[in-house]
């Protein structure tokens, strides 16, 4: 009969409590052509509405919050919310207009294109 009475103070205390939101730096893979930086981020469970992708002055900001939606009463956690926040320099000749993100398998893929100025070019010489 004891037991009882602990399940239901066990009960009455639980109070559904708040958890404090972890930052988290993604795994991020960079390669670079002669047309654009392609770079992928790793943001497991992350919904496409709750990733930022933000270029400004040289400074490339991705952040993206996995959300966990919890019934009941926890009584072991290991997933728990979590900011993948990460930031990079980038030159002045990505053609900012022409980025292109896509999210897909937990993976965030940014297509930062370069500038016709910054691409390489050949350069004919001409004979004298």
């Amino acid at each position: 009969m004891s037991e009882k009475k602990d399940i239901v103070k066990k009960q009455d205390a639980a109070v559904e409590k708040t958890r404090a939101l972890i930052s988290a730096t993604p795994a991020v893979d960079i390669y670079e052509n002669d047309n654009e930086i392609l770079l992928h981020a790793d943001m497991p469970g992350v919904a496409k509405e709750d990733v930022s992708v933000n270029i400004d002055n040289g400074t490339l900001s991705l952040s993206g919050i996995r959300r966990f939606d919890s019934k009941g009463v926890f009584a072991w956690e290991e997933f728990s919310d979590v900011e993948y926040i990460r930031s990079f320099s980038v030159p002045q000749t990505i053609d900012v207009e022409k980025v292109k993100a896509e999210l897909k398998d937990g993976v965030l893929k940014l297509h930062l294109p370069k500038s016709e100025a910054a691409k390489p070019r050949m350069i004919e010489i001409k004979a004298a």
